[in-house]
């Protein structure tokens, strides 16, 4: 089941998607991604191509981790929590807050095993050109 303001969520109306927090209850281990409930899928009909919009797996999701899904089974679902931080509208909303999240929460900076390791969303953030300074040697861009 999945959590959202404290509350059961089983309608997702017109929403494109969420940012959920998966937390381990017996060792406080956590798991920050995303979810979208509805995907494109294409079909073949009397050979011509057409986009059809089919709900996703989100009711039973547990995340793309290996390492989480197998600790679910060995555990038990009644170990671990589901709770979604954000409803998005759009994927770009999805793709924006999840990455925010891991960012605030200091995801891949923690040293402790309480957070599970996972790809950071790449995304293309446009900035004016005079607030982004960059070093040939460094290969990185600093934000002034």
């Amino acid at each position: 089941m999945w959590l959202y303001k404290n509350e059961v969520f089983t309608d997702p109306r017109n929403y494109y998607g969420f940012v959920y927090l998966i937390e381990n209850l017996t060792n406080g281990r956590k798991y920050i991604g995303k979810k979208l409930f509805i995907f494109t899928k294409t079909k073949i009909v009397k050979g011509k191509r057409k986009k059809i919009k089919t709900e996703s797996d989100w009711k039973t999701y547990w995340s793309s981790s290996e390492e989480l899904k197998s600790d679910v089974a060995k555990l038990g679902e009644y170990n671990f929590r589901r709770t979604i931080l954000y409803l998005c509208m759009n994927k770009g909303t999805c793709n924006y807050l999840e990455a925010r999240e891991q960012f605030e929460r200091r995801v891949l900076e923690s040293t402790k095993r309480t957070w599970r390791r996972m790809k950071v969303v790449t995304t293309t953030l446009l900035l004016p050109f005079s607030t982004v300074s960059s070093s040939s040697t460094a290969k990185s861009a600093t934000v002034t």
